[in-house]
């Protein structure tokens, strides 16, 4: 077999491998951190939480497959581990600025959420006023 589809398939195991495994454990830990963006609602947390998944796995699953192709022809072992380390560190790359992303954007919207419950009216409120004779 040609040693350039040898480094295709271990570069295909491997990043699929990795790309379920990160997202099997953000879906997994992020479940937590959801329900608490999410203000407790278990059934809109686990919503949020397949979408977020699902959008992991079409954009890194997406650009494995477009970094797939290699214009150079793998000619030597050597030539194997290159291809491999550049490509599967490119995907790695990938995958730790998704996630970074993705707790980011979290963080902001939990962050949000946590100002709006500590917010406390301006002035208390001081009693019932009649309605004007013109309303």
């Amino acid at each position: 077999m040609d040693r350039t589809v040898i480094a295709y398939v271990i570069y295909l195991v491997v990043s699929i491998a990795l790309t379920v495994w990160v997202a099997r454990t953000l879906s997994h830990n992020g479940r937590i951190f959801l329900a608490d963006v999410l203000r407790g609602n278990e059934k809109l947390a686990e919503a949020v939480n397949h979408l977020l998944v699902v959008g992991f796995y079409l954009v890194n699953l997406g650009f494995v497959a477009l970094y797939l192709s290699d214009d150079d022809t793998v000619l030597d072992t050597r030539g194997v581990f290159e291809a491999l380390s550049t490509k599967l560190g490119v995907v790695l790359l990938v995958l730790g600025v998704m996630h970074l992303g993705n707790v980011y954007v979290l963080n902001k919207i939990r962050r949000r959420g946590a100002m709006e419950r500590e917010q406390v009216p301006p002035v208390p409120p001081q009693g019932w006023a009649a309605p004007s004779a013109g309303a």
